[in-house]
Order: C-alpha cells, then structure tokens, then sequence
C-alpha cells in the first residue's frame, strides 16, 4: 500500500501545483501582457471614471438614445452577475406579450416610423448582456435619436456608420452596433443640442 501511496500523492501535489497554480499564472501574464483590455473587461472610461464595458449592454430608454437588446437578467436589466436567456419559447404567450409591449413602446416614441421593427430591438440575446444591436436596429431608431436631440437624421446616420463593426477577420459573425459606444459618440460629438 505504501508503495501506491506515495507516487498518488506527489503526484497529486504535482498536478495541483501545475493547473491550480503554474497553467492560471501563465495564462494571466499572457492576456495581461498581449490582451490587457479584454483581460480587464473591455472597460469604457471617460474623465478617468469607468462608465460601462464594451461586452456588457446598458440599459439605455430616454428617446434621445439608441436603445439596444432587451435584457433578460432579473432584477435588474443586463445584470452580469446573472447571466442567462429568458428561455421563453416562441409559443409562450410571455414572450409574445413581451414583444408587443417593446413594438409599442417604439412606435409610441416614433408614431410615423413605418418600417418593420428589428427583432432584436424586441428580443433578448441568449445571454441577457448583449451590448450590440444590427445596423437595421440602428437605423429603425435613427429618425426618433435625430428629432429628440435636433439634428439631421443625416448626421445621426453618419455617426452610426462610423460606430458599425464589420464582420471579424471579415467573415465571422454579423455587422454590428455597440449600443454604449454609439451612445457615447453621441453625447461627445453633440452636447447641449
């Protein structure tokens, strides 16, 4: 027994000592040293206060902004510590209820805006933190952002272009919109209009 006994345990203390503390260390140096940002949560600052991350939605509701995913973390929207879709099927009345109320809310800000609502402006995302929407999501929204804060919707537009992130290495995922950073382009470009 003896003889079983000792290699178990250093070998044990071995494979402690290497996942537990050596494989965590070397990790943590290489995303600290080639990938600091995304390291330390992609966080957005402005005047030196941390105001929001790009990989985590905010709740975003006054008409003058864009507003972006619903959030499907409770209690509070686009809670991080609470990650997780609503998983309410496409035949839940929830969910179509929630749909409604979302397409009322949009068309009560912007009565004469037509076109078809975006789904993930009245949809979660499978993780309740989306910080992006679709660039259709983005213009759906352009001409209520434009009349709230009294510019053209040209500009508006011109500032949504440049806010869209194509698709990475140009062929991975969907072009996109971050919510915050659009926002905050906004606020920047055009304060006290």
């Amino acid at each position: 027994m003896k003889s079983f006994l000792r290699p178990m345990l250093v070998l044990f203390v071995a494979l402690s000592v290497v996942t537990g503390v050596v494989y965590p260390a070397v990790v943590t140096a290489i995303g600290q040293a080639a990938f600091s940002h995304q390291a330390n949560g992609s966080l957005i600052e402005r005047d030196g206060k941390v105001i929001g991350s790009a990989i985590i939605g905010q709740q975003f509701d006054a008409p003058g902004y864009f507003w972006g995913r619903l959030s499907a973390t409770t209690p509070n929207p686009y809670n991080a510590g609470n990650s997780g879709g609503s998983n309410l099927g496409p035949t839940n009345p929830a969910l179509a209820d929630e749909v409604k109320a979302r397409i009322a809310a949009l068309h009560e800000l912007d009565p004469g805006n037509g076109a078809a609502v975006p789904v993930d402006l009245v949809t979660s995302s499978g993780s309740g933190l989306d910080p992006d929407i679709s660039p259709a999501a983005a213009a759906y929204q352009v001409p209520r952002v434009a009349k709230e804060r009294g510019m053209s919707v040209a500009e508006v537009e011109a500032i949504v272009a440049r806010a869209t992130s194509g698709r990475q290495f140009g062929l991975l995922g969907e072009p996109r919109v971050n919510v915050l950073k659009l926002n905050l382009d906004l606020d920047e470009k055009h304060v006290g209009r």
